[in-house]
């Protein structure tokens, strides 16, 4: 039985506007600023087999984990053992997942006795555990130093929030007031697009929103065909770089193979390099969801985000690879490294026939930092901070500065928060002028930001890429400046600093952050 259109139209958009508002819970009520201020989450639907129906504007390589999400726990946790109320929570990398600070809380939606929907919110928690405050360990050589790995856990049910599991976790973590209030932010999500659904049901009937479920995967899908099937056939490669093996070693490709042939294309990883010591493998789920975040930008940014919009896409990975790691393998930064670099290399095969759709390289990297330590009073603090940097320029303008780009869409924490929740100054804020790579276009310039401790122990944790290997430019543009760390200690010494590593600073001791140009386009 087939839906009026004008019906589907306005289900589509309630959907949205449920993901949306779950996303809009999860900043209003959280307890760290990672989510209040810079928005390090990410919400989804799914329909009753996990397959995704709507998502929240937020970061593209959550969406496209998440796709999977659902679809991996239901194949752990049976349908007959969910109830209403239930929120159950995971960040196991093989459900579903990709990094274990970004911690999933999934709430099955009911009408009457039967699931009809999932609500899923994703939050990146400011620590979770692990060797290094954080959770992220630059030594790390196996994916249990990372920190607390949960399974499938039933964390809240109809009558309300199970204690003993919840002493459970936060005992694992630093910071479990702050960590207990962020879980709390995300049952509040999900419990208010429970609430929407329902609203939802009443007024058009389950059957009927059901039915706007098939329609929308199956518009979405004949819509992705359209737009592949006007690109040329064809077998296209393309090629990036991590700086090095996550340990200091040699640089680390990730090379795709693009197969287009009529209304699909296939998108081979087999021959990347094999995964490697340090933390910045990931999983097949990341992969495809740098996949699914390039073919939809380049094909049909106005498609709505489904599950029947990948269905003519086919991703293949090599296990045992960096993007198909083993599941004792270390992964924290590939979650938003390694991604950005699937997603560079097949902005690159793309750049072989219509590299006019496209923008130069940019700043796809976090840029992160993480300060770790006590306060003033003695109460434990994280501040994890990402950074943006200069926009690729494009055929037809220059690139922006100090922005982030692809897989990342978290905002930078106002200095003044900074100042406010953490023993941190922030000294300087300034674009860097000229960083920008050359060309008939220029790429945009990258940021600065200096940051002095105010007290003494703080570790320093840095996870970043495009320090060796910088932003590249297209059509004989130039690549933009490269990614700097510098540590100036109190008596003025200075170090360069590696892209991944944890050490200690002391009190008036300053980290400089200078990220990276954008690369240039076309030849001056």
């Amino acid at each position: 039985m087939s839906i009026d259109p004008f019906t589907l139209e306005v289900i589509r958009n309630g959907l949205s506007a449920i993901a949306e508002e779950m996303s809009l819970v999860v900043m209003r009520s959280a307890r760290s600023p990672l989510l209040r201020e810079a928005g390090d989450l990410s919400s989804a639907l799914t329909d009753r087999d996990g397959l995704l129906i709507a998502q929240g504007q937020d970061i593209p390589m959550h969406m496209g984990v998440m796709s999977f999400t659902v679809q991996e726990f239901l194949k752990i946790v049976p349908r007959d053992r969910l109830k209403p109320g239930d929120v159950w929570l995971l960040n196991l990398p093989q459900v579903g997942g990709n990094h274990l600070p970004d911690v999933k809380a999934i709430r099955p939606v009911f009408s009457g006795d039967r699931i009809v929907a999932f609500a899923v919110s994703l939050a990146h928690w400011a620590d979770v555990g692990g060797a290094a405050p954080g959770s992220y360990y630059a030594a790390a050589y196996d994916a249990w130093q990372e920190g607390l790995r949960i399974p499938p856990l039933r964390i809240v049910t109809a009558e309300g929030p199970d204690e003993e599991k919840l002493a459970m976790v936060l005992a694992n973590v630093r910071g479990p007031e702050e960590r207990r209030g962020d879980i709390l932010a995300q049952v509040a999500a999900t419990r208010a697009a429970d609430r929407r659904f329902a609203e939802m049901f009443a007024r058009y009937g389950a059957d009927e929103v059901e039915r706007a479920f098939a329609a929308l995967h199956d518009r979405a899908e004949r819509q992705m065909r359209a737009a592949i099937a006007a690109l040329p056939d064809g077998v296209y490669d393309g090629e990036d770089f991590m700086d090095d093996d996550g340990h200091g070693g040699a640089p680390t490709a990730v090379r795709v193979t693009m197969t287009i042939r009529g209304e699909e294309a296939v998108l081979d990883f087999s021959a990347s390099d094999d995964a490697v010591p340090g933390p910045i493998n990931t999983t097949r789920f990341i992969t495809a969801a740098s996949v699914y975040y390039v073919m939809k930008a380049v094909c049909g940014p106005e498609i709505q985000p489904s599950a029947g919009c990948y269905r003519p896409l086919t991703i293949v990975t090599r296990p045992g690879s960096i993007l198909d790691a083993p599941a004792d393998k270390p992964v924290v930064g590939g979650n938003h490294e390694t991604a950005q670099r699937v997603a560079d290399a097949v902005f690159l095969a793309f750049a072989k026939f219509a590299p006019e759709k496209l923008s130069a390289g940019g700043p796809t990297t976090a840029g992160l930092l993480i300060f770790g330590g006590h306060r003033e009073d003695g109460t434990w603090t994280t501040f994890y901070e990402v950074h943006g940097g200069g926009e690729g320029a494009r055929a037809d303008r220059d690139g922006m500065p100090a922005i982030r780009a692809h897989m990342a869409n978290v905002m930078g924490t106002p200095a003044e928060v900074v100042e406010a929740e953490y023993p941190i100054r922030v000294e300087r804020q300034e674009i860097l002028r000229g960083t920008g790579g050359k060309g008939r276009h220029t790429g945009g310039d990258g940021l600065r930001r200096v940051y002095r401790a105010r007290v003494d122990g703080l570790t320093l944790t840095t996870m970043c890429e495009r320090m060796v290997v910088p932003p590249y430019g297209l059509e004989g543009g130039e690549a933009g400046a490269p990614y700097r760390l510098t540590l100036v200690r109190a008596d003025g010494i200075e170090t360069a600093l590696p892209g991944k590593t944890n050490l200690r600073i002391a009190k008036g001791d300053r980290v400089i952050a200078d990220s990276s140009g954008g690369g240039g386009y076309g030849k001056i």
